[in-house]
C-alpha cells in the first residue's frame, strides 16, 4: 500500500469513527433534552406586555412625529447602503480587501479575520450598525415610564447580544478555521461538551464555566485550618485556628450570603480573606449555610435570623466568653444582618459591637441592574415555581446572574466549549460560580416581595420575629464596602442605605471592580484601588466626585478600622478550647453536601 493509500484509509477510518460518534452523541442529546421539565414562561423572559407597551409607544410616536422616525430609518438605511456599496467596490477592484471600518472595537470580534476578511468584516460592521440603530430607537422611545424603559433597554440589549454573528457557527471565522484545521474534530468535541452540559442539568443548557475535576473543596479550595464547633439545621459554625500567639479580645463572625457558598472568601491561600483576617490576629468564625432541599420550603427570613444570625452570635459569645462580637455580612447576608441589628436594638441587645457590610443593599428604592428581574412578571413566576418545588433552584439563580453579564458568562464560554471544542479552564472563581445553592420557598418570596419590591425596611418597616424594624434602627458603628461596577448590588444603593441607618459612626469605602473581584482583592496583588470620603451627606455621585482615591486593596484600611473596635490583645483561642466537641474539620460538611431533590 502506498503512502497516499494509507493516508486515505486512515482518513476514511477516522471519518467513520466520527460519524459513529456523532450518531451516539445525537442520541444522547435527544435523551438529555427529553429530561427537561416544563418551566413557567415567566422565568424564561419578561412578559409580552413590556414589548407591547414599547411597540405601542413607538407607533404613537411615529403617528405624532413621523419625521423623527423617518430620520432614524433614513440614517440607518443610508449607512447600510453606503457600507454595501463600499464592500462591492472593494471586491470589484479585484483585491480581497475590506472597506473603511469605523465601528468601535468589541472584544467579541478580536479574531483578526473580523478585520481583514471581506465577508466577516461586512457581517461584523453590519451587525454593529444595526445594534446601534436598535439602541438609539429604544433610547428615543417616549410614553413609557423610566422603570419600563430601563427594562426595555436591558432586554433589547440581551436580544441584540444573542444575535451576534460570533454566536453562530456559519458566521464565526475562528470556529470555522478550527473546524478545518482539526478536520471537524473541534465540532465533535463541542457537541460532546454540549451533551455533557445538558445531561448534567436535566435537559437545560447551562455551559460549564470551569473544569470541575481540577478542584475539590477542602483539598485545594477552602483550606484555611479550622473546625466546625456548632451545627444546627441552618448552618455550621466554623472557628479558624489562630496563626498568631495573641489575638484581639473581641471575636469576629462573618455571615456570607446563602445564595452562594462561603468559600468565595477562602478560594486559595494567596487570595483568601479568611486566612488574611486570621493572620492579622483575630478569632474568626464563619457561618457555612445549609444548601436547602424541599423540606425547607417553610423556612423564612425569621428562621434565618433566629436560627441563623442570633444563634451564631450567641454561640460565638459562649465559645469565647465574650459579651460582644463584631459582625460582617456579605450581600443578602448583609441585608439580613441589618435586619438582625435593627431587631437587637429594639430588644436592647448589645451583643454586636460593630458591623461591616460587604456589597449590601438595605435601601431598594433603586434596585440597580438586577432590578430588571424584580418586576411582577418574574417574581410571580418565581412564586409559582417555589410553591410547586419547595425551593428556588440554584439553576435559576445562576442563570439570572449570568445574564447580567451574558457576553462574558454565557456566550463567550459557549463559543469556546461548543464551537471550538475546548475544555473548560481550571479557574477557581468560575468553579465557585457554578457551585450554587437553592433558596427556601418562603424565604425567597419574603425577600423578593417585602424587601426588593416593597422596600419595606427603608420605608414603612419590615416584620422580624414579632417586631416591626426600620433601617433607622441600625445604630451601632458600621463600615460598608461597596464595589464600583457591581451589577448585583449597585454601590449607589448601598450608599443610600448607609445614609439612612441611624448610627453616628459610619464609614463608607468604594472599591474598584465588581461584586466579587472588588471584595476578594488581597493587598499582595495591588490590583484594584478604592475611594474614601468622610462626608456621607452628599448624593452618591457627588460623594464619588469628591472622594479620595487610594491605590491598592481596602483590606488594610478596614482592618485598621476593625482593630479600633476589637479590644486589647489576649492569648490566642483554638477550636475546642472551651471543651466542646469538634464536629468536623473545616470547611465542614454542609459546604459539600448535595441537597435531596
Amino acid at each position: 500500500m502506498t503512502t497516499d493509500e494509507a493516508k486515505s484509509a486512515a482518513d476514511l477510518e477516522r471519518l467513520n469513527a466520527n460519524l459513529a460518534r456523532i450518531e451516539e452523541l445525537s442520541q444522547r442529546l435527544v435523551a438529555g433534552l427529553s429530561r427537561k421539565r416544563p418551566v413557567d414562561s415567566s422565568l424564561q423572559g419578561p412578559s409580552q406586555e413590556l414589548f407591547m407597551k414599547a411597540a405601542g409607544a413607538y407607533w404613537a410616536e411615529m403617528m405624532a412625529n413621523p419625521s423623527k422616525i423617518l430620520e432614524h430609518q433614513i440614517s440607518y438605511w443610508g449607512k447600510s447602503l453606503k457600507h454595501y456599496v463600499e464592500a462591492q467596490e472593494a471586491l470589484a477592484g479585484g483585491a480581497l480587501a475590506v472597506p473603511e471600518d469605523s465601528t468601535p472595537k468589541d472584544p467579541r470580534f478580536s479574531n483578526p479575520l473580523w478585520q481583514s476578511h471581506p465577508y466577516f468584516n461586512y457581517i461584523k460592521q453590519q451587525y454593529l450598525m444595526s445594534s446601534e440603530a436598535i439602541r438609539q430607537a429604544v433610547e428615543d422611545i417616549e410614553g413609557i415610564d423610566e422603570a419600563e424603559k430601563k427594562r426595555l433597554r436591558y432586554f433589547s440589549r440581551q436580544i441584540v447580544d444573542m444575535m451576534s454573528p460570533a454566536n453562530f457557527l456559519a458566521t464565526n471565522p475562528e470556529a470555522l478555521s478550527r473546524a478545518v484545521e482539526t478536520d471537524g474534530q473541534s465540532l465533535i468535541d463541542g457537541l460532546e461538551n454540549m451533551v455533557r452540559d445538558i445531561e448534567a442539568n436535566d435537559g437545560e443548557l447551562l455551559v460549564t464555566l470551569a473544569d470541575k475535576k481540577a478542584f475539590e473543596v477542602g483539598k485545594n479550595l477552602a483550606t484555611t485550618p479550622g473546625a466546625v464547633v456548632f451545627r444546627n439545621r441552618m448552618f455550621e459554625l466554623i472557628q479558624y485556628s489562630p496563626t498568631t500567639e495573641r489575638v484581639h479580645k473581641t471575636p469576629l463572625i462573618i455571615f456570607p450570603p446563602w445564595i452562594n457558598k462561603f468559600y468565595i472568601l477562602d478560594l486559595k491561600e494567596r487570595n483568601s480573606l479568611i486566612k488574611w483576617i486570621v493572620d492579622q490576629g483575630y478569632t474568626l468564625f464563619v457561618v457555612s449555610w445549609v444548601n436547602p432541599d424541599p423540606s425547607y420550603a417553610d423556612v423564612g427570613m425569621d428562621d434565618y435570623i433566629s436560627e441563623g444570625f442570633l444563634t451564631a452570635i450567641e454561640e460565638v459569645k459562649a465559645i469565647t466568653g465574650e459579651d460582644q462580637v463584631n459582625a460582617v455580612g456579605y450581600c443578602i447576608a448583609g441585608t439580613t444582618l441589618s435586619l438582625t441589628l435593627a431587631l437587637m436594638h429594639k430588644r436592647g441587645d448589645k451583643s454586636v459591637k460593630s458591623a461591616t457590610f460587604f456589597t449590601t443593599m438595605s435601601d431598594f428604592s433603586d434596585q440597580g441592574e438586577v432590578g430588571v428581574f424584580l418586576d411582577n412578571d418574574f417574581v410571580d413566576g418565581i412564586e409559582r415555581e417555589v410553591k410547586e418545588s419547595g425551593v428556588l433552584s440554584s439553576f435559576f439563580m445562576s442563570r439570572t446572574f449570568s445574564f447580567l453579564r451574558s457576553n462574558d458568562l454565557i456566550y463567550a464560554p459557549a463559543i469556546k466549549s461548543y464551537m471550538l471544542g475546548e475544555a473548560p479552564p481550571a479557574f477557581d472563581l468560575l468553579y465557585w460560580n457554578g457551585d450554587g445553592t437553592n433558596l427556601p420557598a418562603r424565604m425567597a418570596v419574603e425577600y423578593l416581595r417585602g424587601l426588593c419590591q416593597d422596600d419595606r425596611f427603608a420605608t414603612t418597616g419590615f416584620p422580624v420575629l414579632g417586631e416591626m424594624v426600620k433601617i433607622s434602627d441600625v445604630k451601632l458603628p458600621l463600615c460598608a464596602v461597596a464595589c464600583e461596577t457591581d451589577h448585583i448590588a449597585a454601590w449607589a444603593s448601598s450608599y443610600r442605605g448607609v445614609q439612612k441607618m441611624g448610627g453616628r459612626s459610619k464609614t463608607f469605602i468604594l472599591s474598584q471592580s465588581g461584586h466579587i473581584a472588588g471584595i476578594v482583592n488581597p493587598p499582595s496583588k495591588n490590583k484594584y484601588g478604592h475611594y474614601t470620603n468622610t462626608d456621607l451627606s452628599a448624593e452618591p455621585e457627588d460623594w464619588r466626585a469628591a472622594a479620595e482615591f487610594h491605590e491598592g486593596s481596602w483590606w488594610p484600611r478596614w482592618e485598621k478600622w476593625l482593630a479600633g473596635r476589637s479590644g486589647r490583645q489576649v492569648e490566642a483561642r483554638h477550636p475546642g478550647d472551651d471543651g466542646r466537641e469538634i464536629l468536623a474539620p473545616a470547611p465542614g460538611v454542609y459546604v459539600t453536601a448535595k441537597p435531596k431533590s
